[in-house]
């Protein structure tokens, strides 16, 4: 799917280059609404809690600025992240790099998952960049209410309302920056959720909350649609009431990139080889690609005893490789590599099941090909 900026919105953006989301939510009449095919759900969700009377419920704890990754594997081949990778440093700081890669794709309709076709947000270069999620969740209060995120139209100028809208800037005392959220120039709004708990006493059983979760989908549209779909979410809290914004963030991020030092075995003669790969990519394909020979004739097939290259098959070993250095930036093994491979080194690997990157890490490897010749 193309998304062009007609004329006419570039002249609109010339003399406004930002707009100011700094308004109030406006009341959802009903519990569905419909909006160019993205709706805004409501759905009540009862927690009940018995106590005595004279037990004071204590607030809820929920932290003013918590962000959390949505998808445990931001793409294949990484696996989940790990807890403690600081995936701030895979952010982008050129402003203008994040504008230019921004597109839309079609996602097909996934008979096997029931899920119908949609629009999703994606990069130019998938090679060296991905889409990642961030959630951003923001106490609001009937003292403050707006969010204070500058918006900008990229990409747009389609009747349907479909586009890319990202955020340009923070106004200055609103809940984003007062807050200190984790939103940056960049980002788009994918979605926006009002949750929102009321207090009720339920007699001498105790207290009763219900928290009330209404989203509006924002991912893809245009400035216009964006605003509207936004302004559709329900007002700020009355007394009593407690009130979270929920923000889904996109930000596009740089794969992390590994650095791996090839070694060949003495009787090759060859000098060592340095290669770059990207979270993600297949140890043997990407040394296939760069002109470097994995047949080792010494290597004989799980299934047949004999020699023979079963084409990343995972059954003849000849793609084997020794990891010296670097090995827990690989994925970890799966029961028929590590029984193929039980009577040899334990740092051996086979480098058809390799990725690199696993738990979204990066760093150095040093790599032997062709093991039993050494």
């Amino acid at each position: 799917m193309t998304i062009t900026t007609s004329s006419s919105r570039r002249q609109q953006h010339q003399q406004q280059p930002h707009h100011h989301f700094f308004l109030p939510f406006l009341l959802l009449l009903l519990h569905t609404f419909s909006f160019l095919d993205h709706s805004v759900i409501l759905k009540t969700v009862h927690a009940f809690s018995t106590v005595p009377r004279r037990y004071r419920h204590p607030p809820p704890s929920i932290s003013t600025s918590t962000t959390l990754s949505e998808a445990p594997v931001p793409f294949a081949g990484v696996g989940p992240r790990s807890t403690w990778t600081d995936m701030s440093k895979y952010n982008i700081p050129q402003i203008e790099t994040i504008l230019t890669e921004w597109t839309a794709n079609i996602i097909p309709k996934n008979i096997n998952e029931n899920t119908p076709e949609r629009i999703a947000l994606g990069v130019e270069n998938s090679r060296e960049l991905f889409v990642d999620t961030i959630i951003v969740e923001i106490r609001r209060s009937t003292e403050k209410v707006g969010l204070g995120i500058l918006l900008q139209e990229i990409k747009g100028g389609r009747s349907d309302g479909l586009g890319i809208t990202v955020v340009s800037g923070l106004v200055e005392g609103g809940l984003c920056e007062e807050q200190d959220c984790d939103v940056m120039v960049g980002d788009s709004i994918s979605s926006v959720s009002v949750l929102q708990t009321n207090k009720s006493k339920d007699g001498a059983a105790g207290l009763q909350d219900t928290t009330t979760e209404i989203t509006a989908m924002t991912e893809c549209l245009g400035y216009d649609a964006t605003v509207e779909a936004i302004s559709s979410l329900p007002p700020p809290p009355s007394s009593g009431q407690e009130q979270i914004l929920k923000l889904t963030m996109k930000r596009i991020r740089r794969k992390p990139l590994i650095s791996i030092n090839l070694q060949y075995p003495p009787s090759q003669k060859e000098p060592d080889t340095k290669i770059q790969l990207y979270a993600g990519e297949n140890l043997r394909l990407a040394m296939l690609v760069r002109g470097i020979k994995l047949n080792d004739p010494l290597a004989k097939r799980f299934d047949t005893k004999s020699g023979g290259n079963c084409g990343a098959g995972g059954l003849c070993r000849t793609c084997a490789v020794s990891v010296v250095r670097g090995g827990e930036l690989l994925n970890p093994q799966k029961m028929a590599e590590e029984q193929m491979l039980k009577d040899d080194t334990p740092r051996w690997r086979l480098s058809c099941k390799a990725f690199v990157g696993y738990g979204m890490k990066e760093g150095e490897m040093t790599v032997q090909v062709n093991p039993r010749q050494w």
